[in-house]
């Protein structure tokens, strides 16, 4: 274990003024504090572990691997230099070239975090899968991203990847985290060819455009689309992770996202790390009783989560704070699916601190817009845009983009292109990649609105919005509607094809634990939002669900709610929760 000697328990927010701050930014600024390659360039895993193990904080706590058994194990920057130069030397060995392509497969283990880095260490490029993949959706990956090496479990390769193999010709080896001999001369044992490897890797020349990292992304229709990120990158995931997460020397933090989701990678693998702080691995998945420990005996200051879990939380009629010291826990932040201004004020009831929402996908590789720890935080809302990034509102008129400037006015948001972490491209489509664009505007696919404050509010996307007798509804303010019921444990809206008003309003309602799914709640739900939000925007149909379809990043479904109301095709739903 190594000596934290940088346990400050500073409250100062490194932003501590939003507006003059982003006046005087600049992300040139923010790149004078890399240290880049000693021959030029630059690259995440330099950034992110070995400048530091060369410094001072060589002894601090890099990783702490939290286990099923809530036993954990340390690892400092100086064990990552060692251990992402010794996985670097072994692509080497193998034959793994910059540019070719390496995946894993794996649950929240050392050697997940170990690879990611060192595979970034060779310049060739990363792609995690969630462990819970079934065979075709790995295929599909896998194929499409020309995989050349896979890091997985035995169990798991037997499952899922070994009668995959004759359809994948470019998958050369399969490097086994959990068996000591080789099983044949594709599946080889990673201890045993780290342990014939150095401890020494010098990175070659990075240049900022190269690629580093390939993030798969799928809605619930067609195949998944792979969005390609550089080693520049890092500069958003360095800013976001000072600025936005509010990090600071000494800082414990904890990214509950697993790194088959992209939160998973640039949260919980490369902003912490490049900001040299303590990050917090735990091995199981979500328990509230052993989520609240980990925040009381691992004393974490920081805190990222999704709403799926926040709302799993809310069920639970408990006061974490009467058994659990939580007087650390500085900062928290949720992505994922939009947080509703009941679940905001549920936090700050309960924590005493609030939950900082924001928004980003995976084509932005950060967070793009978010609340702030310095600037007042509005329930329901996405928050501000990062600094260095112009966030609008607009309208799709052709070719060209005409900007919406009044608040309140409801329209595509849109980012101006350029940003560090700004996707290069779709794998192997760059006609759709480029369709993502007009002229100098990214757009987004989401619908929101700008207040007079400068605060952004999410709509829905746009192909979720529903046109009804003439009105456009966003799920999002009907959802959020529905969540002031106090039956109403979840909700979610979707627009059902209606021969006289076009698309009715219909939801799917998961009640709190005693209330009786019957036509009397049906009834006082529907009266409820009639009176809220008036008879042509409330649901005209309401149905009880055990649960509603998400992704593990905690996204609602709902293309996958439609589909099965209407009976046509799910679709890729290798991604569900």
């Amino acid at each position: 274990m190594g000596d934290n000697v940088y346990k400050s328990l500073q409250n100062t927010p490194n932003m501590l003024e939003y507006d003059s701050f982003c006046s005087q930014f600049s992300w040139e600024n923010e790149y004078d504090n890399f240290e880049g390659l000693p021959g030029g360039g630059i690259n995440i895993a330099h950034e992110t572990v070995d400048r530091h193990a060369n410094g001072h904080l060589r002894n601090i706590v890099a990783l702490r691997w939290i286990q099923k058994d809530s036993s954990f194990k340390d690892f400092t920057y100086t064990d990552l230099k060692v251990q992402t130069s010794r996985f670097a030397n072994v692509l080497e060995k193998l034959g793994v070239k910059k540019g070719d392509t390496v995946f894993s497969l794996t649950g929240r283990i050392p050697a997940l975090y170990f690879s990611a880095l060192g595979t970034l260490k060779s310049r060739a490029i990363f792609c995690p899968m969630f462990s819970v993949f079934g065979p075709e959706p790995c295929f599909q990956r896998l194929n499409k991203g020309k995989a050349k090496v896979l890091v997985t479990t035995k169990k798991l390769y037997e499952k899922k990847i070994k009668s995959l193999l004759n359809r994948l010709p470019l998958l050369q080896y399969i490097l086994l985290t959990d068996v000591e001999q080789d099983i044949d001369k594709i599946a080889l044992s990673l201890s045993k060819l780290m342990g014939e490897v150095s401890d020494d890797y010098v990175i070659k020349n990075t240049k900022p455009e190269d690629p580093a990292l390939l993030h798969f992304t799928s809605g619930t229709t067609g195949m998944p689309k792979g969005a390609l990120h550089v080693h520049k990158a890092v500069l958003t995931h360095y800013v976001t992770g000072k600025y936005v997460l509010d990090l600071h020397p000494g800082d414990i933090f904890w990214c509950t996202a697993d790194p088959g989701w992209v939160t998973g990678t640039s949260y919980g693998i490369i902003a912490p790390l490049v900001n040299g702080v303590t990050n917090i691995i735990d091995e199981e998945e979500f328990n509230a009783k052993r989520w609240y420990s980990i925040l009381e005996e691992h004393s974490v200051n920081v805190w990222y989560t999704a709403p799926t879990a926040i709302r799993r939380l809310m069920r639970i009629d408990f006061n974490p704070l009467e058994k659990y010291d939580l007087s650390r826990l500085r900062v928290i932040h949720s992505v994922g699916e939009p947080l509703q201004p009941k679940e905001v004020i549920w936090g700050q009831n309960t924590f005493k601190i609030p939950i900082c929402d924001n928004w980003w996908q995976t084509e932005t590789g950060g967070i793009m817009i978010s609340n702030y720890v310095s600037i007042k935080v509005k329930p329901g809302s996405m928050g501000k845009p990062l600094p260095g990034i112009e966030a609008a509102i607009g309208e799709i008129e052709g070719e060209k983009i005409r900007l919406l400037t009044k608040p309140g006015e409801q329209g595509h948001l849109l980012l101006r292109s350029g940003w560090p972490s700004m996707f290069r491209t779709y794998l192997d489509e760059e006609e759709r990649y480029q369709k993502c664009f007009k002229g100098e505007w990214y757009i987004t696919g989401d619908l929101a609105r700008k207040d007079a404050d400068g605060y952004f509010w999410f709509v829905g996307r746009a192909d979720d919005i529903i046109k009804t007798s003439g009105h456009m509804v966003g799920p999002f303010e009907v959802e959020s509607a529905l969540m002031e019921h106090l039956a109403v444990a979840e909700a979610a809206i979707i627009g059902k094809p209606d021969p006289i008003i076009g698309e009715l309003v219909k939801a799917f309602i998961v009640l709190k634990p005693g209330v009786e799914a019957n036509e009397q709640a049906r009834l006082d739900i529907k009266g409820f939002l009639r009176k809220k939000l008036g008879p042509a925007v409330a649901p005209k149909e309401i149905a009880f669900i055990e649960s509603l379809p998400k992704t593990k990043s905690g996204k609602i479904l709902r293309r996958l709610l439609k589909a099965r109301e209407l009976g046509l095709p799910e679709g890729d739903t290798s991604t569900l929760e």
